[in-house]
């Protein structure tokens, strides 16, 4: 699990997630673009809830590890999703597409 800090809150999502939606939100900013994404969450009461975020250029989002008890939250579909978005908007930039983009987050938690 990661906790995304965003808006001044806390959001508990799977690491996966997490690390999808940072990297999006990178390629968002690298096109001075915004995109609302929609994740699933596990609130403080440990049930699960879907929160929207709204990411663009101002975004300031910041992950960390998470530990606790409460299984990991896996959406393998959203995550792939959001790797093909982070493609997808590599095309038109004029520089070439590669896998770093999708997992230039990943580095730095490594």
């Amino acid at each position: 699990m990661e906790m995304i800090y965003y808006a001044n809150d806390t959001l508990r999502t799977g690491t996966d997630i997490s690390r999808a939606v940072l990297a999006y939100a990178g390629a968002l900013a690298r096109r001075n673009s915004s995109a609302t994404v929609d994740i699933p969450i596990r609130r403080d009461d440990g049930t699960q809830g879907r929160a929207n975020l709204l990411l663009g250029p101002a975004s300031q989002l910041v992950a960390e590890a998470y530990t606790d008890n409460a299984e990991e939250i896996v959406d393998e579909e959203l995550v792939d999703s959001l790797h093909a978005l982070v493609k997808n908007l590599a095309v038109g930039t004029g520089r070439p597409f590669d896998e770093g983009d999708v997992e230039a987050v990943d580095d730095d938690y490594v």
